[in-house]
């Protein structure tokens, strides 16, 4: 490598430095993230008075009629118990709340974001969510999936100017991570779109963006591509990303046995699945590249049946994608691979459920849960993200989930369900070439090679060679994209 330069070239010496492809992390709410950065901290809130305490301390330090968002809670982490508006009323009073679970996929509104959103007793529940009510038939302020969009749509929208000061809070603590480029998963829509478009042409823009729009909004985006384009190599558009089901920590995720812990239910769809069908059909006639969240079993095995009568026998070239793949049956393993479909799953998510799933799924179904030494072994295309904010953006983290599967609570030292962990090479190789190719960008991205783009990370530590156990504790020294060095660690102080 050294030959292919002259003495114009810089060089650096990494005094024994490790060297990975740029890091892309195929899943992620980035917009989202950039305001969840500057908002209330409930991800790891162990107790109900913590949640209540910081939520009360955050809302004292806002103006009047601020709303409160994001939050991430996990009330996994006291025991289960969904909290209730009454947690929450008095600290806040006219304050409006609206804090999700860490998977977006159920929220808690206090009593003046309900009453704004016209939600009481006598409110339909809409199909595909849910509004958890006291015996009494009053909201408790828990929505679940399509239920919290009647409290969204009273949300104030932000201004340009906040949606470009979340961007770039986003972008840095991506950089900072080792991650050179990011799918956006359309979690602020069309909006997200524009910031990154505003950001490019400004210059701004370090973070290479593959950004998504609903799949609803398929035909629009079609329309969008003909006259602008699909970008470029630092910010791509042209792909849509849609529902199944929900999240299993909502008990939303679709299954075909009822829950372990909710017998009552074994999740369900969101939407009218004929009009999902009718819109993958549509998308991929369109040449617009399509992927769909599936969580639970049944979810996935429809959609790979979706997506095998939409593509035929040319399914593979589509590169359609499966967002989580979380809970597969033992067909949709080998389907995987013999559709070509890309299984685009968030490793950390498994260390992370692995601490109550069993409860909720049983020991059977949780056997091919977060599959991916099965998924490999049959042949699939297996690549890796973070679905930030709902874990860290941290690739190295997920790495650790990947080959370790140690579970957050320290009950799992040997891994949870084992027999799916995978090498430190294959979980690597989920974060760069394989996420290159389900970007469509194998030529460009995800190799250290002649004629490929000067993406690459530089860490403290050799991760082929370090003791697995080890990963979390290796740190970014610098990345770069494109060539420019766009992150650099701070030396640490001497004694």
């Amino acid at each position: 490598m050294l030959a292919l330069g002259d003495q114009r070239t810089p060089r650096v010496d990494l005094e024994g430095a490790f060297v990975t492809p740029g890091l892309i992390d195929n899943h992620t709410h980035c917009l989202s993230g950039g305001f969840g950065l500057a908002s209330v901290a409930l991800r790891d809130a162990r107790t109900p008075a913590a949640f209540t305490e910081r939520i009360g301390e955050f809302a004292a330090k806002l103006p009047a009629g601020r709303w409160i968002l994001n939050g991430d809670w996990d009330h996994e982490l006291w025991g289960g118990e969904l909290p209730h508006r009454d947690w929450i009323d008095e600290v806040t009073r006219e304050t409006p709340v609206l804090v999700t679970r860490l998977d977006g996929h159920m929220a808690l509104a206090n009593s003046a974001a309900l009453a704004l959103a016209g939600i009481d007793a006598e409110t339909a529940t809409p199909d595909g969510g849910e509004i958890v009510r006291d015996p009494d038939g009053r909201p408790t302020g828990v929505l679940k999936d399509t239920a919290m969009e009647l409290v969204w749509a009273v949300v104030p929208k932000p201004t340009d100017a906040e949606y470009d000061r979340a961007l770039e809070a986003a972008q840095q603590h991506a950089l900072a991570r080792g991650v050179t480029q990011i799918h956006d998963m359309a979690g602020d829509g069309w909006a997200s779109l524009e910031a990154f478009r505003r950001a490019r042409a400004a210059g701004r823009l370090k973070l290479r963006v593959y950004a998504f729009v609903p799949l609803s909004d398929w035909a629009e985006l079609a329309e969008y591509v003909e006259r602008h384009g699909r970008g470029d190599a630092r910010l791509r558009w042209g792909a849509v990303k849609g529902f199944v089901d929900g999240s299993l920590g909502s008990t939303t995720a679709w299954f075909y046995e009822p829950y372990a812990d909710a017998p009552e239910t074994s999740g369900f769809a969101l939407g009218d699945l004929e009009e999902l069908r009718a819109e993958i059909a549509g998308a991929d006639g369109a040449g617009i590249h399509t992927t769909v969240h599936a969580i639970g079993d049944r979810a996935n095995d429809w959609l790979l049946d979706a997506f095998a009568e939409v593509g035929g026998e040319a399914t593979a070239e589509r590169r359609l994608r499966v967002e989580h793949a979380q809970h597969l049956s033992t067909d949709a393993i080998t389907r995987f691979a013999e559709l070509g479909v890309i299984a685009s799953m968030q490793p950390y998510h498994a260390i992370d459920d692995g601490r109550w799933a069993e409860k909720r799924i049983g020991p059977e179904r949780i056997r091919t849960t977060y599959a991916f030494a099965g998924l490999l072994a049959a042949g699939a295309t297996l690549t890796f993200g973070s679905d930030w904010t709902v874990a860290p953006l941290d690739p190295l983290l997920g790495i650790d989930a990947a080959v370790t599967r140690r579970t957050l609570d320290g009950g799992h030292p040997d891994g949870w369900v084992p027999e799916q962990k995978i090498g430190v090479e294959e979980a690597l190789r989920a974060y760069t070439a394989a996420n290159a190719y389900a970007g469509f960008q194998e030529d460009l991205l995800g190799t250290l090679e002649v004629g490929k783009a000067a993406d690459f990370v530089v860490l403290s530590d050799d991760l082929l060679e370090i003791d697995p156990i080890r990963i979390p504790e290796v740190r970014v020294l610098a990345t770069v994209v494109d060539g420019e060095r766009v992150f650099e660690a701070t030396p640490p102080r001497g004694d």
